[in-house]
Parts: C-alpha cells; structure tokens; sequence
C-alpha cells in the first residue's frame, strides 16, 4: 500500500489537495486582478465630433468614423384589409359617443406607422448579417516544387485516377545503343500517361496493372518533340522523338489503340510546343514569392520604369494589363480566414428578432359545405306542365350549424338554406305578398339594389358556406335541421313520408294541402326533422372525407332545445340509440372541402365582400359563417376590424298557467329591435333575414309548435346592432295564437282570424351602460302602453308605469338569452367601467382625476380574453393617461396595469401581439398635449417610481420579466418625437431635454439593484432585465447623446467586480455582447489617431495602440470590451470561453461586414484590436502550442489546459498584423 502524504492526512477528505490548490490559486489570481481593476472615464463622443471635424472629413476612410445621416426614418403603411372596402360604417365615427367605441373605431381606422432602421440588419452577430456566410466546402490543396518528393512513389500518384490520360498494354523497347531494335528487345509494359499538378505530362511504365508500386521507367512528354508511326521493327509500332536525338519506340497490340496512343501523344507534345513558344514571346511577367504590396511597390514599379524609358507602347500596355491580371488571379478563390471557421455554419437562433407581423384577423380550421339539393322520397310534379321534373311536393328549409359535443355547445351560427326549385318557391309567393309582412318584415328590394357593394340578388339565397373551428376535435358536428310550413303536428305532417303504400297518390294529398298552407301560413315554420355529419377524424383537424349525412330523423316535439339535441349526440355513435329513432327517407347532397387561402366572390359575416370579388363574373357567393370561439386566452386574437351582432335565443314560453287568453296554443314569438317606446315608434330593420326575405329585415318569427301552450324554441336571430345604442334600445317580443285550421270550402281565412295578439315581452339592449347578454327571465304583458319600458324603483325594483296587464300576475314566463359577437361592446365590467371613468371625467385639456385609480386597480380582474381582444385599445387608452394626467398616483397606477396585461400576454404564450402593437400600432405623436409632455418621459418616471417601491416585489418582478416591452416602447417615442418634431437634424446634445436624460439616468440608478443584488433570488428576471437594458442602450446609442449613453453603459458596468458569481459575471459578458452587436460600432469606436501631430503620431504608435487608460477612454467599447477579456484570462475558467467568444464573433463580423469589405477599410479595422497582442503575449503562460520553439521567449507550459481555439486576425487578407502575428499557431489554444 502506497505511503499517504503526510499534508493529504491532514485532510478531511483524503485526494482533494489539487482541487484546493487550484481554489486557492484562484483566489489569489482574482484578488490581483480586484486591485488592477479601475473606472476608466469614457470621452465626451459628440464634442470631439465637433472638435476633430476636420480631420474626420480630411480621411479618406471616414465612412469608418461617422454615423450615416439617413438611419432612422418614419413610415405610415395603409392597413391592409381582407375586404374590398372598410367594415366601418360611413357615419360610425359621427354616431359612436362612449369613449370604448370611439376609440376601437379610432383603432380600426388607423394605419400601421413604423419606425426604420436602414441598417437595422447589421445589429446582430455575424451570422444574421444581410449578406450570407460562404464556408466552402475545402480547401483547394496547394503542390509546389519544392515540397515535392523526388523518391516519391510513382505508383501512388499514378493510382489517382483524377490524373490519369491514358492507360494500356505497351510493347517498349530498350533503349541501349549497343544493341539494335528488334522484336526480341521489345517488352510487355503497363503504361500509365498522367499529368501533374504542374501541368506537365509523364508516361510511366509498369510490369502489370495489378503492381502499380513497381515502376519500371518513366518518360517525361516535355522532353518529346514529335511522334510517327514505325512498322519497320514491329507492327503497329510508332517512335517518340526527343530534343538529344534519341528516341523511345513502342507498339501496341492493335492498330486502333496504336492510332488512339498516336493520337493522344501528338496533341500533348503539340500543346507543350504552344505552351514555350508563347513564354518566349511574352516573357516572364512577374516574380513568385513576392506579397501583394511588396509586388506592387517594388517590381512593379522597376519594370514600369524600365518600360516607360523603352519606345514600345504595346509592350507597355502589355506589361500593364499583365500587372493587374497577375493581381486578380492572386486574389481569386482566396478564403477569409474566418470562413473555415465552424461557427459560421452552425444555427443559432438566440440572437435572432423574431418575426413581427401586423395584426390581422385569426381563423381555425376553414372548411367549405357546398349544399347542392335536398329531397324525399315522397316527390311529385308541382309545376302545372305535364312534362314538369318530380321534386319535393311542399318546400323545405335547411340550418346548418355545428356542436361541439366534448364542450357541451354550439360553436358556429345558423347558416340558412332554401334549396326549393323556383316552382316549390312560387307555393310560398302568396302569402307573402297578401300578408301584412308580419314575418317578413319590409319590403323586398330590386335585383339590382346593392346593400354593402353587393348586389341583393346574390345574397337572398346562399348556398356555400365557409366555416372555421378553433379548436377542431372528434366530436364536433354539422347539423341539418330541416323545416317546413307551419301545418299541424310533427307526427301527423311526417306519416305521409314514412308510411305511403302509393307514393303518387300520397304525393298529391300532400301537395294539395301544402298548396293552401303556404298560400295562409307560409311566413310561419315549424321543425320536421334533422340529420348530422360528423367533420373531423382527429385533435389535428383532419377532415372526415368518407363520412356523409346521416338519415333524416323525424323531430321529436318534446326535444326541441340546443341542449337536448346536444344530448342526442352524445349517443349518435351508439348504433342501439340511434336506431330508436324514426327515419324519414330522402337524401340531402351536400359536399364538405377545404378552403382555399385565395378563395374568390365570398362576404364575411356582416355581408362585406373579400378580397378578390368580381361581382360580374360571380354566380354564387360564399358566405363565412361566425364561430364562437371557446373563451379560452390562447384561441383570442386582437380585434382589427368593425363587427357588431347580436344573437337572440328565444328557449321557452310558460303560458300553462295563464289565464288571460282563452286560446294561446300555436304559438309564435315574433323579435323586433326598437329604440323607443312611443306610441309611433316602429322597428328597426336590423335583423338578418331569411332566405328568399330581404337581406335585413324588421321582424323575425321562431318556429312554432303544434298546441303547445308551453313551447320550446331553437330559433337563433342575428342582429346586427347599432353603432350607438342608448337606454331606450330594447327586443320586443310579441307573441300570437295562430289559427292552423282550414276552410272546407278550400277557402283561407280572414288574415285577422289567423294571428290573435297574446302578449308581449321586451328587453333592454343595455345594463349599466353594458349590452345585457346574460339568460334572463322575462314577465309578459298583454297589453303594450306607450312608455313600456318604465323606470326601474332601484329599492323595489318594480315598474313605476301602471297601465301595464301583466300576464299571471308578473311572473316570468319568457326565457331568453343573448350571445354578443363585438369589437366595440364589452360584458366586462370593468373594462367598461374604466372608459366611462375616463369619458366622465375632466375635459382632456385638464388633468385627469376623480375615482380612475380606482378603476385603474380594478382591470386588474379584467377576462384575460377580453384583455386580448381590445389589446391595442386598452394600452393606447393606458398610455394617453400617462401623458394627461399630474398625478403620479395615476400615471403608476396606468403603468401597474400595464405591466400586468403584458405578463398576462406573456402567460398565455401571446407576447407576439404586444411586439405587432409596438411595431405597428403605437404611435406617440397622438398622445401630445399642451404641456409638452412625451410618453417615453412619462413611462420612464412611472417605472422607475415602480422600481423604487420595494413593498410591491410582485410587480417589480413582472416588470423585470418583461422588461422589453417597456423599453421598445420607450425607443419608439423617442424615435418617432424626434422625427416628428423635427429634431433628428439637431446635434445630439440637444435632441433631448435634460429633464429626459435625467429620466433614463434615474431609471439606470433603479434597475441596478433589481440586478446586482437580487439575482440570486429572481435569476430570470435580473437575466431578462440585463438583456432588456443592454437592448435599449444600444437603440439608444443610435437616437441620444452618444457620450452620455457611453457614461450610462460605463456606471452599469462598474457595478460589476472581478470578485462576482459567475452568474452576474454573464450577465455583464451579455450586456457587452449585445451593446457591441450595434450597427455602427466601428464609428463609436472611431478607428483615427488621437495624437496632435502626426510626429508624435507616429513616435506615439506604440502607446496609442497599448491597452492603457488612453485606448480605453478614446476607443470606449472596443477598449471595454479587451480589458474584460484581459480579467477573464487571469480569473476564473468559467467565464473565459464567453469573454473569447465576444471578441471573436466582433472579428467575424467585421470580417463578413459587407460594408467594410474595401482592402484599405479592414487594415484600419484591424487597428482596433491591436491590444490584444499585448494581451495575449501578458497571458502567453496560459497559451498552449504543439511547438514551442516558434516563440522567441521561453515559458513554462500551465497545467491547466483549454480546448477553445482563438482566432486572432479580425479580416481575411488584413495585411498590419501579417507579419506582427507570424508566431501564433494555427493550433493555438487557451485553457478554459
């Protein structure tokens, strides 16, 4: 056992002492490297701009030395819509009077306004550099003379088949003056004709193809002058002819390869003959093993000397288009020598923006249902011609909705079909035009009559509907429920259809009495059956192609409800359920496809015709049916466009009890939307019609149930609602018997007798301000007095007019609910609350005050969905109170929700809406007031204020997480305020007030200790706010005062200390990381001398260029940047390879800058870096080679070792450290 040292014994663990000497090593290392670390001052960039002007317009490089005039610029970019023309009403901004809705129209009616950055593209690293990376893919092999190896195997380079000519069977003979050439002297050889890599030609000779190794002799072709057939010593023989007069014969064992080998022969010798003849004309033209510069400074110039003296001007010329021919070939296929670098071909997205697009409508899965025919079995001839088609003896119309079983709900609309041919159509014309337009509503317009840049003609009978899900699943459906003309029971109107043992005769009886129905009740529906089609097969929304509708199945009367028939489809897959129900036979033709993105003639929801419409080349439009969308964050969408409908579902009707009426049994609930109770007040045609109605109409009736005196209603009705509505806007639900009876006599009845009046209901569209869409019970009158709608007793809540005969004693015998589809109307309370905070408080020229912190602090329980919904018009509202208001309680309490939306955002994984809105949407300049105010100065205060209050941890954490978002938007106020305000062209200094550099001061002094202290606590926030921070100096650099910035980046710095954890220690390789990431850091680095004369200029290279307080202060990032490196050398191995990587991926980029690609722009490039000689050769003790005898100073190697490879020229083809840099390896590593 070997002997334990006595110093490990003394150990707790016993084989730790080189883990603590190298602890300790380090802690000596980092305490040296504490005590040399000091603040430099940078220098003030914009005075010695001013003062070194004249110098910097007397370089010729001082495109390397000045900011371009044209990088920031302002753009408005009209919105792009999907419509042909704006969804906004004409006169909506002359109508709309709540704030909320003024504003969303303001919102939807704006442009994009954008702010440019020209060279926004070399803000990254060098591999999001606008011109691509080319590595090729090897380099070409470089053969000279001298590396050649006499002894080499012939049979080697013979073996590349790449420089073989020719190959074959030879007879040779030897070549030995004392013997003649006969046929005992020739001897079967492999020959091989191969060129080198010199161009030159060589025929090598070998005893078999197999044995390339053993090379018998060779004959080199520069030496032959000629070639000739000789058949005189062996046939098929020919003779190769050198310059001393000796000759080499051969033969072949055929005459086509003795031709071929001839042939082959002959145009290489010849090709060797152009090749001397025309080096004897010309001459040698240049000098190897000269360098670029030396070529041209030193030959060159001689022979163009000795040229001019000479009277040849066409050798001149020729001497000097030799020149510069011999200098483009040097310099083609050359490689940088960062190219052959791995990383510049591997991925890395972490630095890459993401990509910001403007916000825009969202859909789900869109599908097409083209509805092509509908028929029964029971069919017969309506038309009066005798040879007339058989079709369906009575007309039928279809709603097509879908349910979504596994949610338990309807998600789309009703989508309305009559697909009756026009002879069914006509039964229904006389109703129509004697009745008094009770279901109707209005009159019926011309063909021609255009409602929303649409010709009526091509909306009254749709065909093709585009639906769209969400969130598709297996259990979603698309329901057909077919109805007909009100007759009788359900039962009784569907035994024709099921049991008929003579289907003509039964076809007549139906049609003759359908014919007298629809002449009397033909505005009046009733349900008669349904049939469904499942639409997906997965969770992906693949389409369920093989799947069709199902039978039709009779409507069972006491099933009529969304919620029942969302029951019945729970069960649709169990075979023994479906099968208890009561088949109606007949076919319904309808084909499901999917939507193509440029679909051609289709109109949203609201009638407004897409993007491409050809109104004269269409025959059928597609009509997009609205979803409702699960309230669910990650499904919502930012609001872009006007939408503003209501749907009404009439559920049922409780008139068992009543004794009012003696004969209330069919009953009917006819919907109407009024603005006023007066005694002349009419309704509003608002309402969607049906097809074959007008597009909208006055008045929509639900189906009716045969004598029921409580009957349940499926019926939806679409509104499309006013801009404006106001208290007096209200649903007025009138109710009627109808009379089913008919006259023996074939006779109808008097219209009167038809519809008895029992009762009345009404809503009022708005609650506190707030469109009432919640399920609401209603009582009904029997009567309707002018004044109806009352006043609500807030302490009785009873109605104080007395003329109103309520129906069973008032109690609520109707129940109805609405579903809001808006982008101008909220249900959230406080969100509306909020905006009528706003609109009722002070005029916008006076601070804004009252209770709004209270609202304020109450969208804090805003529905994450409706925040997302009204996003741009919330921070648009948010970021006008900043500016408006003098209260500092106020504006902290607007930027608190802020902060709050954006984390929300960020939660759900929406944060890309809040980039589009900053990029797209905000805009400071809407936002002035009298008092000068700015948002970016604003926001700035409200933040730092926010920063400061350490009690609420729970904000400041949010707001550190998502810092960016606050900081882009300051960036784009001050852009667009100097722009907008002319000051761009100002000196820099005086863009800004000092009030605002104060700002951003303040808010540094408050975001450090987030950082430097409380990392540990929150590491994702402090990383996310130093990333944010060094994101906004950068912009930052481009727009104010560069000495000032440079003053900021230098107090955020030196915040920082060698003796720090290595997690803040990245969190300043970061920070550098990104500030030198800027567009223009060679011009803020300003590559020029410092020196007064150009004497001391150039006795004071050598101090200029050193690593001192000097370089630091007038080359402030850069200088930065090296001194780091130079700390994470002598500290710990952590961090190193992060302070290399920065300074290599500066050079790479300045290497691939297409803008600095001139060969004068990359030497003075190079200048910057020079430093890091210095450094490198302070830390050579730390660098490992393979061969140490190339440096000319002796060190010990380290024991610590490093696999990094550090490249050390910043440009391929640099020429000032070519020979300065001659002693580093290729092989050069450090340790870390």
């Amino acid at each position: 056992m070997a002997e334990v040292r006595r110093f490990t014994k003394r150990l707790s663990k016993p084989g730790t002492a080189a883990e603590l000497r190298q602890s300790a090593s380090e802690a000596v290392r980092n305490s040296l490297v504490a005590e040399k670390t000091k603040i430099v001052e940078p220098l003030d960039y914009e005075n010695v701009i001013v003062q070194r002007k004249a110098q910097i317009q007397s370089d010729a490089l001082r495109d390397l030395l000045q900011f371009p005039l044209d990088e920031v610029s302002i753009s408005t970019i009209p919105r792009q819509r999907r419509t042909v023309h704006s969804t906004l009403p004409s006169d909506a901004e002359k109508l709309a009077q709540s704030l909320l809705v003024k504003e969303c129209i303001r919102t939807y009616n704006s442009d994009w306004h954008l702010v440019n950055y020209k060279y926004e593209g070399y803000a990254g690293d060098f591999r999001s550099l606008p011109s691509k990376v080319h590595q090729p893919e090897k380099l070409p092999v470089q053969l000279f003379e001298v590396d050649e190896d006499v002894d080499e195997d012939v049979a080697s380079i013979c073996s590349q088949k790449e420089g073989n000519i020719k190959e074959g069977w030879l007879y040779k003979a030897n070549m030995n003056s004392t013997i003649s050439v006969t046929m005992r002297v020739f001897k079967r050889r492999f020959c091989y004709l191969t060129q080198l890599s010199d161009g030159s030609y060589i025929l090598y000779f070998c005893k078999d193809e197999k044995v390339c190794k053993e090379s018998k002799g060779s004959i080199f072709l520069d030496s032959c002058i000629d070639v000739v057939q000789c058949s005189k010593m062996r046939r098929y023989g020919f003779e190769l002819r050198m310059q001393e007069k000796c000759s080499c014969h051969l033969a072949a064992e055929s005459e086509p390869e003795m031709e071929e080998w001839v042939l082959t022969l002959k145009k290489i010798i010849q090709s060797n003959c152009d090749t001397v003849m025309s080096e004897k004309r010309n001459g040698e033209a240049s000098e190897a093993g000269l360098d670029e510069d030396s070529f041209s400074q030193g030959k060159s110039e001689s022979m163009m000397a000795s040229l001019e003296k000479s009277m040849h001007p066409e050798l001149m010329k020729y001497a000097r288009e030799s020149d510069y021919l011999n200098k483009l070939s040097r310099n083609e296929g050359r490689c940088k020598l960062f190219a052959m670098d791995p990383e510049t071909q591997k991925l890395d997205f972490s630095g890459i923006e993401p990509d910001v697009r403007p916000l825009e409508e969202k859909f789900g899965k869109r599908f097409m249902v083209k509805c092509h025919d509908l028929t029964f079995t029971l069919q017969g001839c309506v038309s009066e011609q005798p040879d007339g088609t058989p079709t369906n003896v009575e007309p039928f119309f279809v709603t097509l909705a879908l349910f979504d079983v596994k949610n338990n709900c309807k998600i789309s609309e009703d989508f309305h079909v009559d697909l009756n041919p026009p002879a069914v159509r006509q039964m229904l014309q006389g109703s129509l035009e004697d009745g008094t337009g009770v279901a109707s509503g209005g009159s019926r317009t011309g063909n021609d009559s255009h409602l929303k840049g649409v010709a009526e003609r091509l909306l009254r009978y749709p065909k093709q509907g585009i639906f769209s899900v969400t969130a598709p699943n297996p259990d979603i459906f698309l329901v057909a429920r077919v109805e007909k003309v009100l007759q009788g029971g359900i039962a009784q109107c569907a035994e024709p259809y099921i049991k008929c043992s003579d289907a003509n005769k039964a076809a007549q009886k139906v049609f003759k009495a359908a014919k007298q129905i629809c002449s009397r009740l033909g505005q009046y529906k009733m349900a008669f059956a349904w049939a469904v089609r499942p639409v997906f097969k997965d969770m992906e929304g693949s389409f369920d192609t093989s799947a069709k509708f199902s039978s039709f199945y009779k409507q069972d009367s006491s099933k009529l409800s969304t919620e029942d028939l969302l029951k019945t489809l729970v069960d649709f897959r169990k075979a023994e359920k479906i099968s208890k129900l009561q088949v109606i036979p007949g076919n319904f033709d309808v084909t499901i496809e999917c939507v193509p993105p440029d679909i051609s003639n289709c109109v949203t929801s609201s009638y407004i015709p897409v993007k491409p419409f050809d109104e004269s080349s269409c025959s059928c439009v597609s009509f997009e049916v609205e979803e409702f969308v699960p309230d669910i964050a990650k499904y919502m969408y930012p609001f872009t466009s006007f939408k503003n409908h209501l749907y009404v579902y009439p559920i049922q009707l409780k008139y068992d009890n009543q004794k009012t009426f003696a004969k209330a049994r069919n009953i009917a609930v006819c919907v109407e939307v009024r603005d006023s109770d007066g005694e002349k007040s009419h309704p509003l045609k608002c309402i969607y019609g049906r097809p074959g109605d007008p597009v909208f109409t006055n008045k929509v009736c639900a189906t009716v149930l045969h004598h029921q005196q409580s009957p349940e209603f499926y019926n939806e009705i679409k509104i499309e609602l006013p801009v404006h509505l106001h208290e007096k806007h209200h649903l007025l639900f009138s109710f009627y018997h109808i009379s089913c009876d008919i006259n023996s006599k074939g006779t109808t009845k008097k219209r009167e007798n038809i519809e008895s009046q029992v009762g009345y209901a009404w809503l009022p569209l708005m609650k506190d301000g707030r469109v009432v869409t919640s399920e609401q019970q209603l009582p009904v009158s029997s009567n309707l007095p002018p004044g109806y709608l009352g006043h609500h007793d807030p302490d009785n809540k009873k109605h104080a007019i007395p003329d109103i005969k309520w129906v069973d004693g008032g109690k609520p015998l109707l129940k109805v609910k609405n579903h809001l589809v808006s982008t101008i109307y909220t249900e959230d309370q406080y969100l509306h609350s909020f905006f009528h905070c706003c609109q009722t408080s002070q005029s916008a020229t006076q601070d804004i005050t009252g209770d709004l912190v209270k609202h304020l602090k109450c969208l804090h329980a805003m529905e994450v969905c409706v925040m997302v919904n009204f996003l741009p018009t919330i921070l648009n509202q948010l970021l006008q109170i900043l500016t408006k208001t003098s209260q500092a309680e106020v504006a902290v309490n607007s930027a608190r929700v802020m902060i709050h939306i954006v984390s929300k955002c960020h939660e759900e994984g929406l944060d890309h809406y809040l980039r589009s809105y900053i990029k797209y949407v905000f805009r400071t300049g809407q936002y002035a007031t009298s008092e000068n105010k700015t948002t970016h100065e604003e926001l700035a205060r409200s933040i730092t204020v926010i920063l400061k209050q350490s009690a609420d941890f729970l904000t400041i954490n949010k707001l550190l997480k998502h810092s960016w978002f606050f900081f882009d938007l300051l960036i784009k106020s001050m852009a667009q305020y100097l722009i907008e305000k002319n000051k761009i062209k100002l000196p820099r200094s005086q863009r800004f007030q000092d009030c605002c550099r104060h700002a951003v001061h303040s808010l540094l002094l408050a975001i450090i200790p987030h950082i430097n202290l409380r990392y540990a606590e929150i590491p994702e926030e402090s990383r996310s706010a130093n990333s944010s921070w060094a994101h906004f100096m950068k912009r930052c650099l481009t727009l104010m005062d560069r000495g000032f910035i440079f003053n900021l980046i230098n107090d955020y710095i030196s915040c920082f200390s060698p003796k720090d954890p290595k997690a803040l220690t990245e969190y300043k390789l970061d920070f550098l990381q990104i500030i030198c990431n800027h567009e223009h850091f060679i011009p803020l680095n300003l590559p020029m001398s410092f020196a007064k004369s150009r004497l001391q200029r150039i006795q004071d290279l050598q101090l200029e260029y050193a690593l001192n307080d000097d370089f630091c202060k007038n080359h402030f990032l850069v200088g930065l940047v090296l001194r780091e490196l130079a700390m994470a050398l002598n500290g710990a191995r952590d961090n190193r390879h992060a302070a290399i990587a920065i300074v290599k991926s500066l050079m790479m980029k300045h290497t691939f800058d297409a803008r600095y690609q001139h060969k004068n722009q990359q030497p003075r490039i190079t200048l910057l870096y020079l430093p890091l000689l210095k450094v490198l050769f302070e830390n050579i003790q730390r660098l490992i080679v393979k061969d140490l005898s190339v440096f000319s100073m002796n060190f010990s190697s380290s024991d610590v070792r490093d696999d990094l490879a550090f490249n050390f020229s910043p440009a391929g083809g640099a020429s000032v450290l070519r020979k300065s840099g001659s002693f580093i390896d290729k092989e050069l590593a450090l340790s870390g």
